[in-house]
């Protein structure tokens, strides 16, 4: 029985009762040790009568070993992953082992794991157990959580067990606290009754209604003299578990300590090793009988972490590293290795090689946290200066592509005290900026780089000419043109050995024009760039991807977008998730530029959610500021302003936060504050003028707006973007009243939203006049356009007009057909009607193929068809 854990028991049989249902859900149980999480679990998985259970836990000796979790989770279900899309199938498999491949995108193993779990529970419902996630390898809980979040209807209920430390965000919480009087009373006295009355409230106040406390602390109480103060509690706990095993026979705490080191559990391996100090197999009753461990299967198991945890702390370093070579002699090449470090009391130049040596083993499987740990171990015990420094220098970047952005710093630091190689010197540059620029600390970012530069400069220009260009990015984001002008300065110095398909000094010299207000300069120069991104399929991303966002910079949505697709098929066929938020950026923002409002929302919205469970928190920011413009200009005001303080918080999403709120204040007649808002942000949205040029129109102080139009036509004239002329044409209406700006305003711009905005001003004007009929086309074509966009405040501005002038607009219900669906349900839809399967879908949006089935279920009935013929023969654009 579980005292005072009603409400928890409750949450638990309710995601259980879901999972029966064919939902999926997940709870994250968290608390201090020993406070009733693996209870819980227990709990689960009794009353998940009809489950197929699966079940897996953290182990702290086991936590740099990659996906060791996840395979022994996994382990029951492997005969199903020739059931996945073939590009999660491979990634999954090499990342357990079970193949050589390559390295795939760490987080695309995460979608494999969902894939797998949502086909396991095919027949029947799912219930995913894993304990200790404070301890499970950080690839295991990488992917674990990954697929976690994008649970939606696969029948799977996934229970997760933490401490307190362990805190993912994006999952809902259990969180659980002491156990209050009445139940900590009453479970003391269930398990341990007779106490005397001084033992009992001795046992009570220090246990502080831990359970684990409640059920252990009796055996030590009698014998243990009243402190002068309270111990810590997790301290007591370990005292007690050593007191308990400290009863035990000589061989039968050997075994214990064998175990405590081995952190596969495997039971032969630990009774190999054993026998090196003349343990035999009968001295594992004892411990069993303690309570201390048990056996499943084949594997030895702790009946509780703290348990091991005491166990292998309270033995001496010296009886610790005669463990370790004793496990190195039995097990395979990779413990062996391990082992072998852990045991290491001076510098082995041949145990360091091997440490490197599994280190690429592990990167090669995405285990990058477990190479970190086994090159800086490999470097600890390096004879060699240079050598040990090489290895740090490579466990820093290795923490940087697991994620660790703290422990990377501190890492390239330590290397770069180190180093007397300028290009090694110049990597760690680059590791201590990229960790300051996502945390916005863009000067410090910038000096680090443009000093390193400098030093590497004469003995290699190619990485001196990337830390210059990223001195110019950061120096966008920052406003900064000086910087960004030296940095190209220093840039066009460097030797021009140039492919034309990377123009970096055009792209330098053009982003520093750009940043300083000289577009005549900058436009053919980022033109180059675009060109050059234009040219190349197949590979170079990281170009590819740089020339999408320059055409964004130059006012070229469409190339911005056609690259940014290609890149997005490319990323999904290769499984490359971790790349996905860069494009998708690109992509949502061409989209919403073009008026294509339904397909940049979900766009956004996919990337911002994979940004923000893959670390990239620069990206995040500015997705989140594209869905903050999209709700402002649907007018959800609530939702406009949590987006935008999600982006705001950031310098990355700063500009799009702004230009979302004065958007929504436009959209809402609140003038004064759009134009102030809007003022700040004209520089890096040249679309945002047009929206100043209004507010300040409105407030009759359009001499507020003179500089930024000046700025655009300037701009204009050296982009020669047709939107761009339009929007001239249409501030210069608004600012004279002249109709046949308006008109060719109109005519000139092909992107539905900004034509509806324009036609409703235009509207507006010509009802002021007094032409009522004349007005009435374009506040009718306004009204239906804005409705097809979802953008509701400014449907209800063109219907208001219109019955200003005495009509009345009723709205056709087919308009809003595909504004029924949600952002995944569209991508969903129309990847079904060009004909794909559930498997493909699933394979190309990351999802799960039941995810992409319920998704469908769900869309049907909103647009009134009920087969992919029907869906396909649906207007979905």
């Amino acid at each position: 029985m579980l005292h005072g854990r009603e409400g928890e028991l409750r949450a638990v049989d309710g995601l259980l009762g879901q999972a029966r249902t064919g939902a999926s859900g997940v709870l994250l149980i968290r608390g201090e040790p020993g406070i009733g999480k693996s209870s819980l679990l227990e709990h689960a998985e009794a009353a998940a009568e009809g489950f197929t259970v699966l079940r897996g836990a953290g182990v702290e000796s086991e936590a740099e070993l990659p996906y060791a979790g996840l395979h022994l989770l996994l382990l029951p279900v492997l005969h199903l992953v020739d059931e996945l899309p073939a590009v999660q199938a491979t990634a999954l498999r090499a990342a357990l082992g079970m193949v050589q491949g390559p390295g795939e995108d760490r987080f695309l193993v995460g979608v494999a794991a969902l894939s797998l779990l949502a086909e396991a529970a095919g027949a029947g419902p799912l219930l995913c157990l894993v304990d200790d996630m404070q301890w499970l390898d950080k690839a295991s809980a990488d992917a674990l959580l990954f697929a976690a979040r994008r649970l939606r209807a696969e029948g799977v209920a996934m229970v997760l067990a933490g401490r307190e430390e362990f805190a993912p965000a994006g999952l809902p919480e259990l969180p659980l606290s002491g156990l209050a009087g009445a139940a900590a009373a009453a479970l003391l006295d269930e398990r341990v009754p007779g106490l005397s009355a001084q033992v009992r409230e001795r046992v009570l106040a220090e246990a502080g209604g831990n359970p684990l406390g409640l059920i252990e602390l009796p055996a030590t109480a009698d014998h243990t003299p009243f402190p002068l103060g309270p111990l810590p509690l997790t301290r007591r706990l370990q005292d007690a578990f050593s007191d308990k095993g400290a009863g035990l026979p000589e061989q039968a705490r050997t075994l214990l300590l064998v175990a405590s080191a081995e952190d596969t559990g495997e039971l032969a391996l630990i009774l190999r090793a054993a026998r090196a100090f003349g343990v035999h197999e009968d001295a594992l009753e004892p411990c069993e009988r303690a309570g201390l461990v048990r056996v499943e299967g084949t594997r030895l198991v702790f009946g509780h972490p703290l348990a091991r945890s005491a166990v292998y702390q309270a033995a001496g370093f010296a009886r610790r590293c005669a463990v370790h070579r004793a496990l190195a002699e039995v097990g395979d090449q990779e413990r062996r290795v391990w082992h072998l470090a852990a045991a290491a009391t001076e510098p082995d130049e041949r145990l360091a090689a091997d440490l490197e040596s599994s280190a690429e083993g592990f990167r090669a499987r995405t285990g990058h946290a477990a190479a970190a740990a086994a090159l800086e171990r490999a470097a600890a015990l390096t004879p060699d200066e240079a050598d040990s420094t090489r290895r740090l220098a490579a466990a820093a970047e290795a923490a940087i592509d697991s994620g660790q952005f703290d422990r990377g710093r501190q890492l390239a630091e330590r290397a770069a005290t180190r180093s007397t190689d300028p290009l090694l010197t110049a990597r760690m540059a680059m590791i201590r900026a990229d960790v300051d620029f996502e945390r916005g600390a863009l000067e410090a970012a910038c000096a680090t780089l443009m000093t390193a530069s400098q030093a590497v400069a004469a003995t290699d220009p190619a990485p001196a000419r990337t830390m210059l260009l990223l001195v110019i990015r950061n120096s966008w984001y920052a406003g900064d043109p000086a910087q960004a002008e030296e940095a190209a300065a220093r840039l066009d110095r460097l030797p021009r050995l140039e492919d034309p398909r990377r123009p970096a000094s055009a792209m330098a010299r053009g982003m520093s024009a750009l940043l300083a207000g000289r577009p005549a300069r900058a436009m053919p120069l980022l033109r180059e760039v675009v060109e050059g991104g234009r040219q190349v399929r197949h590979d170079l991303h990281g170009l590819r991807n740089n020339a999408a966002q320059v055409a964004l910079l130059v006012g070229d949505h469409e190339a911005a977008l056609d690259i940014a697709r290609t890149l997005a098929e490319e990323c999904a066929a290769r499984g490359m998730i971790g790349w996905l938020p860069h494009v998708n950026l690109v992509q949502a923002a061409a989209e919403l530029h073009l008026g294509r409002h339904l397909d940049a929302a979900a766009t956004a919205a996919a990337g911002e959610a994979i940004a923000g469970q893959t670390g990239q928190s620069h990206l995040e920011a500015q997705l989140c500021g594209v869905r903050a413009w999209l709700s402002a200009a649907a007018g959800r005001e609530r939702e406009c302003r949590e987006m935008a303080a999600r982006a705001g918080g950031r310098p990355y999403g700063a500009a799009w936060a702004q230009w979302a709120l004065g958007l929504l204040d436009l959209g809402l007649g609140r003038y004064d504050q759009a134009l102030d808002r809007l003022d700040q942000v004209v520089t890096h949205q040249a679309a945002a003028v047009a929206d100043l040029v209004e507010a300040a129109v409105r407030l009759g102080t359009p001499e507020r707006a003179a500089r930024s139009l000046a700025w655009l036509e300037e701009w204009t004239a050296a982009a020669g973007r047709p939107w761009a002329v339009a929007l001239i044409e249409r501030c210069h209406a608004l600012l004279s009243n002249d109709e046949e700006r308006f008109a060719r305003a109109v005519a000139a711009d092909e992107r539905p939203f900004d034509r509806a905005r324009t036609q409703l001003l235009y509207g507006e004007w010509l009802r002021r006049e007094r032409r009522k009929h004349d007005a009435r086309t374009p506040l009718r074509e306004a009204a239906d356009a804005f409705d097809r966009l979802g953008a509701g405040p400014w449907a209800e501005r063109a219907r208001g007009e219109l019955r200003a002038t005495g009509e009345t607009l009723t709205r056709d219900p087919g308009v809003e057909l595909l504004g029924r669906l949600t952002s995944q349900e569209l991508q969903v839809v129309r990847l079904a009607a060009k004909g794909a399967t559930n498997k493909e879908i699933a394979a190309q949006l990351f999802l799960s193929p039941r995810t992409v089935g319920h998704h469908l279920y769900k869309a049907y009935p909103k647009l009134g068809v009920t087969t992919r013929t029907e869906l396909a023969a649906l207007t979905l654009s």
